[in-house]
């Protein structure tokens, strides 16, 4: 058997194995790449050698009118990687938006660390130490 008709039969088998859903090498996809995989073939030999072949196998596409199931399942997933995709977008402007807030208060908080520790080298400084606010815890009442 020729390499071309070898080739062709191939190309065949890959589409009846896509067509019925039962996949072997590729993902299942109706599309030309997805039979070229399943075929063991380069793309090109659908797209510049076999153009019979690729336009037989787009018209038996058609003609189903419905995705595989294995597509329905892809789609399905696409829309719920596109929501968290989405999701984590809206998510990373958030954080984001903290970052610039927490940016202000470093700066805020550098500026005055910087203005006490100038007060304090100062002949009189002006700082007091305050005295730190007591619990108010119950005594512990030994059993």
């Amino acid at each position: 058997m020729s390499g071309a008709a070898d080739e062709r039969d191939r190309i065949r088998a890959a589409m009846n194995r896509i067509l019925t859903g039962r996949p072997e090498h590729s993902n299942g996809a109706l599309t030309i790449v997805a039979l070229a995989l399943e075929a063991g073939v380069p793309r090109n030999a659908l797209t510049q050698r076999h153009l019979d072949l690729k336009n037989e196998f787009y018209a038996k596409v058609k003609e189903r009118g419905h995705p595989t199931d294995a597509e329905t399942r892809l789609r399905k997933q696409v829309v719920r990687l596109k929501e968290l995709r989405q999701k984590d977008q809206a998510e990373l402007e958030q954080f984001r938006a903290d970052v610039e807030g927490l940016v202000r208060v470093v700066n805020e908080l550098t500026l005055e660390n910087r203005h006490l520790r100038e007060q304090l080298t100062t002949p009189h400084p002006v700082v007091r130490i305050l005295p730190l606010p007591t619990p108010q815890h119950q005594p512990v009442t030994d059993l």
